[in-house]
């Protein structure tokens, strides 16, 4: 049998921006269950959580951590997440598989961006909500302004369950108005002495309890009528109405916390096991087909693989939430996506670095198994005959790219796998093989997730590798009609080579009129792989050139689109009309016309006003007002055209577009002049003309390296 039930189940993600004190606050909850018998600390590089060789040199957390701790007849699964928006796809895995989101604010900065950027995601999935302001013990703390805050960005829905009596290096009291309590706590932390409320405090802790009532009854008629009845609820009733507000997303209550100190994580984990939702409690899941999924010990097996590492000496390792039924080793379940057997070998506990051997695990519980052979992130697995698929994460698009390259030779086949390998742990890092600017790119959120990605390769794979600057992937138009043409002949001994074209070229647009003085006899529409389109005329007469041969103009003409005129890039919306030319009865072959066709095609592109084109992308940063400046600033200087300014709470998002070639080293720049304080975004817009002094250099570089073809 398994130690705890379903219902006895809490799963837990504790959110907040960087530097709020999410895993000091996971080290307190350990240590308050006695599963620990030392708090470690960020300072000494050992706490439970951060126990990973990087997060201890860096002093930040990197990678989502499970754990668990037991607290009065519950579980509490716990699940610490990183706080820079690089590690945003930790965030939101986590989120995914959480019953409750237990949001820290750090008093002493008030709601930060970070936590704004959070707060989108939990709204997204509905997830059930605390917040807990931390740091109250710090002389900067301001807990009033911190709330004023809360309920600014996030609705008066923010109910305030505990304030503190006072803040700073005297704060060691904590007011509870669910249970017209104080807590006074040693200057050591941990269990409280449990007071009457001061008469000087008597009538704020009134004013928050009655507000606290009529939040929680306002959600429930039930409640409602009994508060009319009564003019009061008794603490049980007030459990039972948040219980069904946070379900329904439709109430937050905020908590007191010094976690440096261990104060007030107790409360907070007494409240997470008395009112918090188990998952049985919460909606039941729906698969990708519609069908409900309820969360039953008792029911089909079906777990959804949320995380992966890879552990040396020890192999992959799968993280997942049980969504119905009871796990057990040895257990044989159906991958819905790959149609694999997976045995689960073995069930582990998981406790940061610490794996715990166990026999089973019931729905609504998470745990880790080890060497699934085609099991991925984002695979729901199942027992045989069941068809069930759950509803996969939606990760986030990259903000950064970055083309890498192997320092020694001989090595490319082992960074493949190595990138492959980071690929399966880190769904946010996309790699790709860009065939158009022959690299090896990776995408990725910021410059410390690069970071993170380049210690792995080093540290792990032990490969020497560098990052450069990726080429930018231009385009190549023109912008008015040109007549060329091209004889090719050639003569080696016997049968020779021979075809001349004649060839007009014109910019093409959407619905542009057919050619007056051209009678055309063909017409093909080519969608071209990389945008834009080719539009090619047969407007030969007279049998000059045999239409056996226009396949083979055409293909030369693709080819010279592929590698553009102006710098080798990619060709796009130009309208070819092949309206002559000649050949020859025994010389001319498919070869000819293609090579005629191509020099044709290159001669009248230099001579119709060729232009290249920059991708264009569309910025968001998210910002403090007293930012917006700086950020603005630093845009413009990256020859970006600032479109508008909008408020979002108490941020301010600047909007731009800005040129790609401009992007580089962004993440670390925006870091740099605001703290830290701001967020980005960007994703692909449009091609634009490039401006003129830097499409002549281009050209030039270009022109000292490329060798023409068939010269």
């Amino acid at each position: 049998m398994p130690e705890f039930d379903t219902s006895h189940v809490k799963n837990i993600v504790l959110l907040g921006h960087a530097g709020s004190g999410k895993t000091t606050l996971a080290e307190c909850m350990l240590y308050e269950a006695g599963l620990i018998t030392r708090r470690g600390s960020i300072a000494e590089r050992n706490t439970t959580g951060d126990y990973h060789e990087l997060e201890q040199e860096r002093g930040n957390s990197i990678f989502s951590k499970l754990l668990h701790t037991k607290w009065q007849g519950y579980k509490i699964n716990i699940i610490d997440t990183p706080g820079y928006d690089d590690f945003t796809g930790e965030v939101i895995s986590a989120l995914r598989i959480a019953d409750t989101g237990v949001m820290l604010l750090n008093s002493i900065m008030g709601v930060e961006v970070g936590t704004d950027i959070i707060w989108e995601y939990t709204e997204k999935f509905k997830t059930p909500m605390i917040f807990a302001v931390n740091k109250l013990d710090d002389d900067n703390a301001d807990f009033d302004k911190t709330v004023r805050e809360a309920k600014a960005h996030f609705g008066n829905n923010v109910v305030v369950v505990q304030y503190p009596r006072q803040t700073g290096s005297g704060f060691h009291e904590i007011i509870d108005v669910l249970r017209m309590t104080m807590y006074s706590f040693k200057d050591t932390g941990g269990k409280p002495e449990k007071m009457a409320i001061p008469d000087d405090e008597k009538a704020k802790a009134d004013e928050l309890h009655k507000e606290l009532i009529e939040a929680i009854a306002s959600n429930d008629e039930t409640l409602m009528e009994k508060y009319f009845d009564k003019g009061e609820l008794d603490e049980d009733e007030m459990k039972t109405g948040m219980k069904k507000a946070m379900i329904n997303h439709d109430l937050f209550p905020l908590f007191c916390l010094s976690a440096e100190r261990n104060m007030g994580s107790g409360r907070l984990m007494g409240f997470i096991d008395n009112v918090c939702p188990s998952a049985n409690e919460m909606p039941a899941q729906k698969t990708r087909k519609g069908e409900q999924l309820t969360c039953d010990a008792g029911g089909p097996a079906c777990i959804f693989i949320y995380k992966t590492i890879s552990e040396p000496h020890v192999g992959e390792l799968s993280f997942f939430k049980v969504y119905s039924g009871t796990i057990k080793a040895g257990m044989e379940l159906e991958n819905e996506t790959t149609g694999v057997t997976e045995k689960i070998t073995q069930l582990f506990l998981v406790e940061g670095n610490k794996r715990t051997p166990i026999n089973e695990l019931v729905a609504g519980d998470m745990g880790a198994t080890l060497k699934l052979k085609n099991t991925h992130v984002n695979n729901t697995l199942h027992s045989k005959g069941r068809n069930y698929e759950l509803p996969p994460i939606e990760f986030p698009a990259p903000n950064m790219t970055v083309a890498i390259e192997s320092l020694k030779k001989g090595e490319e086949e082992k960074l493949s796998l190595a990138l492959h390998q980071l690929r399966e742990e880190d769904p946010t890092l996309l790699v790709e093989v860009s065939q158009e600017l022959k690299q090896t790119l990776i995408h990725c959120q910021g410059d410390m997730h690069l970071a993170v990605a380049k210690w792995k390769i080093e540290h792990q794979h032990k490969l020497e590798v560098k990052f450069v600057k990726p080429k930018i992937a231009y385009r190549e138009t023109i912008r008015k009609m040109a007549d060329a043409s091209y004889r090719h002949k050639k003569q080696s001994g016997g049968a020779g080579q021979f075809g001349e074209v004649y060839m007009r070229i014109e910019p093409w647009y959407e619905g542009m009129p057919e050619p007056t003085d051209l009678n055309v006899r063909g017409r093909d529409v080519h969608e071209l792989d990389w945008g834009g389109k080719l539009v090619f005329y047969n407007c030969i007469v007279g049998g000059a050139i045999d239409t056996r041969f226009l396949p083979s103009i055409l293909k030369g003409v693709m080819e010279k689109m592929q590698n553009g005129p102006l710098t080798g890039s990619y060709a796009r919306d130009i309208r070819v009309c092949v309206y002559d030319g000649k050949m020859h009865p025994v010389d001319s072959n498919d070869i000819s016309f293609k090579i005629a066709g191509l020099q044709a095609f290159r001669q009248a592109f230099q001579q119709a006003d060729p232009q290249i084109l920059e991708p264009i992308y569309h910025v968001e940063v998210l910002c403090p007002d007293d930012l917006t400046g700086a950020v603005m600033g630093d845009l413009q200087s990256r020859r970006a055209i600032v479109e508008g300014i909008d408020a979002e709470g108490h941020f301010q998002k600047v909007i731009a577009k800005v040129p790609l070639a401009e992007m580089e080293g962004y993440s670390s720049s925006l870091r740099s002049i605001t703290q830290g304080r701001a967020k980005f975004s960007m994703h692909f817009q449009a091609y634009e003309a490039l401006p003129f002094e830097l499409q002549r250099k281009l050209i030039d570089d270009y022109s000292k390296t490329a060798k023409e073809e068939y010269a």
